[in-house]
């Protein structure tokens, strides 16, 4: 008798175990699809906020301020009010600095592929299991899209990580100096450079590299032992022109800042081949917020220096940064690129030609014309269609 109970209690608790599989089956797999589970909620409440429309001149977010349990409107530049439907007309266009929102409508329109759902343990370690800092995803489809635009040579190169191009500039300009030399390098730019160049080499006061002004100052020198550190940007913020290295020699070390090198500001001729190069995320796709950057780099010693020195100051690029880039870069290669550059060179071609417009109506303003070159991406001659750079450098007065 009591092994036909016991046998009892088993078959009981089988068939409990297995209607509750099936129950909970039926739950989550509906109409041969499996239904979310755990990421339902979250789904809904970025569905929510991004519903949010703010009169289409603001965004609401779900790391904004809430009031009475609703996200709030966070307007534009010259908009205001509850929805952000109210137009300041003595509202002051600032043509020193911009952001890159103008790729904001081509993220909407791909909503699905570019979203993001990250479980709340996700990479939780301070490493990848590889004991390393950066995804071999990441970098892998980094190399791919350099290859597919045709804007940097990335064989026999490095990849450092870094928290957007500011960061990975004074990484290379630290590993490029000198290390217990009596004279500090010298950091030079040629006019007009991006401010930041000399405010970060300026605030960090090393002892192994100082800001010591235009390039051109330097042309001509009969100093050779001097090290010598000069940027160069390519194109120029805030002038677009595709600089190249003015000192040369043995003691001159070049950084090329490609952050605008993207078919969608300027034309691509070749591939950039230079030995130090530093792209980011905030140009190509728009994402200043998610600051994130990278450098290719030739010379190992400068590579691992430049690592070395990301190790010690963040440990490394996070690694929910590092997902959403890698999201962000396969739309942005599917393809093969042309979508979203195609987007972004038409609407930013735009803006200049409603800029132009705007100043033919003036005797004292005139847009500085850019020569046309022959772009390898798009197989045309087209003109450049500057990002944010800065208007005013290429606004002429009489």
């Amino acid at each position: 008798m009591g092994k036909i109970r016991s046998c009892m209690y088993v078959v009981c608790l089988l068939c409990s175990v297995t209607l509750n599989i099936l129950f909970v089956g039926r739950y989550v797999y509906v109409s041969g699809k499996w239904e979310v589970g755990w990421s339902r909620r979250a789904a809904e409440e970025a569905e929510a906020v991004a519903a949010v429309s703010c009169s289409g001149h603001g965004r609401a977010y779900l790391d904004g301020l809430v009031v009475d349990g609703s996200p709030v409107c966070e307007c534009n530049t010259c908009f205001g009010g509850p929805d952000c439907s109210q137009f300041s007309a003595s509202c002051v266009a600032d043509v020193d600095s911009g952001d890159p929102l103008f790729l904001e409508p081509f993220w909407m329109q791909h909503a699905a592929s570019s979203a993001l759902l990250v479980a709340g343990w996700h990479r939780m370690s301070y490493s990848f299991h590889d004991h390393s800092l950066i995804s071999k995803e990441l970098e892998k489809l980094i190399r791919k899209l350099h290859a597919i635009v045709g804007n940097a040579n990335t064989t026999g190169r490095f990849i450092v990580f870094g928290a957007g191009s500011t960061q990975l500039l004074n990484a290379a300009v630290h590993a490029l100096s000198p290390h217990n030399s009596s004279a500090p390098a010298k950091v030079v730019a040629t006019i007009p450079f991006y401010p930041v160049y000399k405010s970060q080499t300026d605030f960090f006061r090393s002892v192994d590299f100082q800001f010591v002004g235009d390039t051109s100052l330097w042309t001509n020198t009969s100093d050779t032992t001097s090290n010598l550190i000069e940027f160069v940007t390519a194109p120029n913020n805030p002038d677009g022109k595709l600089n190249k290295a003015v000192l040369q020699g043995p003691s001159a070390k070049p950084i090329y800042d490609h952050a605008y090198y993207w078919p969608h500001f300027t034309p691509i001729p070749a591939p950039a081949d230079e030995d130090l190069m530093i792209f980011t995320i905030s140009k190509l796709t728009g994402h200043a917020g998610s600051r994130f950057g990278w450098a290719l780099i030739k010379d190992k010693d400068v590579y691992e220096t430049m690592s070395n020195y990301m190790s010690l100051n963040v440990d490394g690029v996070s690694r929910d940064t590092q997902l959403r880039a890698l999201k962000l870069l396969k739309v942005v290669t599917q393809g093969r690129g042309r979508e979203i550059f195609e987007f972004g060179y038409k609407t930013m071609k735009d803006r200049w030609e409603k800029l132009n417009k705007a100043l033919l109506m003036s005797r004292r303003f005139s847009v500085e014309e850019s020569s046309p070159q022959y772009c390898t991406f798009s197989g045309k001659v087209k003109r450049p269609s500057p990002g944010d750079f800065s208007f005013s450098s290429r606004i002429k007065t009489f």
